[in-house]
């Protein structure tokens, strides 16, 4: 009896260990297949990468995300310290205080001069006017004293008048002669102030070119004050697009290069599944062919996707596949588009099953792995 059951415990084990073999590889023969017109595959859920980095070098004052935070479209991730930065924006600000100021003198002065000079050149003209009326009415009373002169000369030696009239008379003539000198070197200053009053619009050119040059300076200072702002704005790291932060890459405190990443984000709006097709299988998938997707934390829920890339080479099987048999299999990658996020349930790096749909004539099936 006893050497019966020696006999018969190694043959019990046996059988038993056979049937879970059996068990377990049916198992492993048939959870993955799946009805003729369906693929399945599983892999990772993947964003597209989103990196906000700094334009500028600096240190980083705060960190305002954590990992896992969604944020918009730029709002704040990073604020670098920016004491500097605003040290030289006010610098720029009090230039162009000053040369603003200046401009506003020079066109003060310029519209003061644009008043001026036709007052003045009015002014000289009449004068001129005045002059040349002066002298030439000098003129005509030097000639009538000359006449008038040369006439009592006459009577005088005819013995008509006494001396001393043709004596008045001469006097009279040499007075009216330096009427006219006097007159015509009037006449000569009023030209004179005629032709620099002239010159006034020579004055108001420059005066104008004056401001103009005032003017470039404003708009260099300006610049230089927009680029300051720019600069203290660019202080602020932001998101360049909505998602989530996937990678906090950055602490306080930390000296940053130019365009170095500060966090990584992924657009939930945007997910993607990346799976691999065997290359017997491959030919079966096409571009946009509908796709469900499936997660365990939600089991009786289905994701829309639809392929949205195929490789054009064949790959060996990932190093993540965890059989040595299957990863020297030939493979293509493909990436399925998840049409919709809801309530952003998924997250990227979350592991999800799919289901390709090349069949449209074959009903929907979960796959069991």
């Amino acid at each position: 009896m006893t050497d019966k059951r020696k006999y018969l415990g190694p043959a019990v084990i046996t059988l038993v260990l056979c049937a879970v073999g059996g068990g377990l590889a049916y198992y492993l023969l048939h959870a993955r297949s799946m009805p003729d017109g369906l693929i399945a595959a599983s892999g990772r859920i993947e964003g597209d990468r989103i990196v906000a980095a700094s334009k500028f070098p600096g240190r980083i004052a705060t960190m305002l995300v954590h990992e896992g935070d969604s944020v918009k479209a730029g709002a704040g991730v990073a604020q670098l310290d920016d004491q500097q930065i605003a040290t030289r924006l006010e610098q720029a600000r009090q230039a162009y205080n000053a040369v603003q100021a200046q401009v506003q003198s020079a066109e003060a002065s310029l519209a003061i001069a644009r008043r001026e000079v036709p007052l003045s050149q009015a002014s000289a003209n009449a004068g001129v006017s005045q002059a040349e009326a002066v002298l030439a009415k000098a003129q005509a009373v030097e000639a009538q004293a000359s006449r008038d002169a040369q006439r009592h000369r006459e009577l005088f030696e005819h013995g008509s008048i006494e001396r001393h009239r043709a004596e008045q008379a001469d006097l009279a003539w040499h007075v009216a002669q330096a009427d006219v000198t006097a007159a015509r070197e009037t006449l000569v200053r009023a030209r004179q102030g005629a032709s620099e009053a002239a010159l006034g619009g020579d004055k108001v050119k420059a005066r104008e070119q004056e401001l103009a040059a005032l003017k470039a300076q404003l708009a260099r200072a300006a610049g230089a004050v927009a680029e300051a702002q720019s600069v203290s704005g660019d202080q602020l790291v932001v998101a360049p697009a909505a998602g989530v932060v996937v990678s906090r890459l950055r602490e306080p405190g930390e000296v940053i290069q130019a365009g170095s990443a500060i966090a990584e984000l992924a657009d939930l709006d945007a997910l993607h599944l990346k799976v691999y097709v065997p290359e017997a299988q491959i030919g079966k998938v096409k571009l946009g062919q509908p796709v469900r997707l499936y997660v365990d934390s939600q089991p009786g829920k289905a994701y829309e996707a639809k392929v949205s890339y195929i490789a054009s080479r064949a790959e060996f099987t990932p190093k993540e596949v965890q059989t040595a048999d299957e990863r020297v299999k030939l493979v293509y990658a493909v990436k399925l588009a998840i049409v919709a996020n809801p309530e952003h349930r998924l997250t990227p790096g979350l592991p999800a099953d799919a289901v390709i749909r090349w069949d449209e004539h074959v009903a929907w099936q979960k796959p069991t792995w």
